[in-house]
């Protein structure tokens, strides 16, 4: 008798669950992502919120579609009040893009380099003072780096590019339910405007992974021990680091999968870039991509009764941009 296909699914996502268990213990035993590492201070520190005030002018969110990542990055920011209503001269910005894993960009499991890059071009155009680039990566951090193409496209936009052990870790004060305190990554505390870059695609854990999950890339410590309160945890983060901007990444999408990825079939090109201030909406956006209910995502719902944002305003958005090649 062949099997069910919903048992297949049901095994399929346990497995996928326990390589990404399974590698995050590997790191945690081999002391990389162990408590104490590169960590300065004694902390802990308070993380400044990052956020702009609300406009009546500009929508919540903006979507742009076409070929082009780079256009299309311009048009989605532009659409929400332009880089100058985010980034003022003499700033540092943090961006942080998914930069998890050893891929390549075809494979969808990192932010495409080109959205970077344009957005690193977009905040030295508004005279930031510096831009850095930050990450800590699953995979190898110098294979990551190298293989997703965002060192490089990163670097040649004129910014800097931050990864472990090149910068310490600070234990923060995240006041969650599940996370009263944790290290994070110290280029976090020495920003004054911190742009979110993430790639929307699935994960064997959370179902999909965007704005809201991308916060786990600024971590230290044992990650994997978060995942027994997966969603719980990201709603902390959530609640804890608020972005000034967040731009997501939908040029190609890993419908499944997720989140190392690996196999071209899985990803299907949307040539899309999404931007706003609402980053419960921008994830719930992000769930129509991959055919999701995005209360289905517990964490969006977590969030969105914390008061971070509405499923609606991504479910129901403002008309598209079309960008032309």
């Amino acid at each position: 008798m062949s099997e069910h296909p919903d048992r297949r699914l049901v095994l399929r996502r346990l497995g996928q669950a326990g390589l990404v268990l399974g590698g995050s213990g590997i790191l945690g035993a081999l002391g990389v992502l162990s408590p104490g590492r590169w960590r300065a201070g004694r902390g802990p520190e308070k993380i400044p919120h990052f956020e702009v005030l609300a406009g009546g002018r500009f929508p919540p969110i903006a979507i742009a579609r076409g070929p082009d990542p780079a256009r299309l990055v311009r048009a989605a920011v532009g659409a929400v009040g332009g880089i100058e209503r985010f980034v003022r001269p003499g700033e540092t910005v943090l961006l942080k893009p998914n930069m998890a894993w050893d891929r390549t960009p075809e494979q969808g499991a990192n932010t495409h380099p080109t959205v970077v890059a344009e957005t690193v071009r977009l905040c030295l155009e508004a005279r930031a003072a510096k831009v850095i680039v930050a990450d800590v990566p699953v995979s190898d951090a110098e294979r990551s780096a190298e293989r997703s193409g965002i060192r490089r496209a990163a670097r040649e936009a004129g910014a800097i590019v931050l990864l472990p052990p090149a910068a310490a870790f600070v234990v923060a004060a995240l006041d969650g339910v599940v996370l009263e305190q944790w290290e994070v990554f110290s280029p976090l505390l020495q920003a004054d405007r911190v742009i979110n870059l993430p790639v929307v695609k699935d994960h064997a854990l959370t179902r999909l992974t965007c704005g809201l999950k991308n916060w786990y890339g600024l971590l230290g410590g044992t990650r994997a021990r978060l995942h027994q309160q997966i969603h719980q945890s990201i709603a902390d983060l959530a609640a804890a680091i608020r972005p000034t901007l967040t731009i997501v990444d939908a040029t190609r999408v890993m419908m499944r999968g997720g989140p190392t990825g690996g196999r071209l079939e899985d990803v299907t090109r949307m040539d899309a870039v999404a931007a706003g201030t609402d980053p419960v909406a921008l994830d719930a956006w992000g769930t129509t991509l991959m055919k999701l209910d995005p209360r289905a995502v517990s964490h969006l719902e977590i969030a969105e009764k914390r008061g971070l944002g509405s499923i609606r305003s991504g479910t129901e958005p403002p008309e598209e941009i079309l960008v032309g090649a």
